[in-house]
């Protein structure tokens, strides 16, 4: 087994890596804790505080086309509106 060169110099840079060094290297699988931060394509990670919860809900044609050109936010804006109007 020959000694492997450090990754990095006295300056702290990392070398190139070579097809040996990546041999070397461990699969994400040996470390779960670390795998279970590494997401998909378009996957969300856990809400620090999920406040929210996803429904379907079935509104006019009108009203929605009248949040959507108030622009980016208006789920937001509807969110609101409906927050003023609870009743209690």
């Amino acid at each position: 087994m020959s000694k492997r060169k450090p990754l990095t110099d006295a300056e702290g840079e990392v070398r190139e890596l070579t097809a040996e060094d990546i041999r070397h290297f461990k699969p994400l699988d040996a470390f779960p804790e670390l795998a279970a931060l590494v997401r998909g394509r378009g996957e969300r990670g856990p809400q620090k505080a999920p406040t929210k919860q996803q429904v379907t809900l079935r509104l006019d044609r009108d009203v929605i086309d009248r949040f959507r050109s108030t622009g980016p936010g208006w789920q937001v804006r509807i969110n609101e509106a409906l927050r003023k109007a609870r009743v209690g």
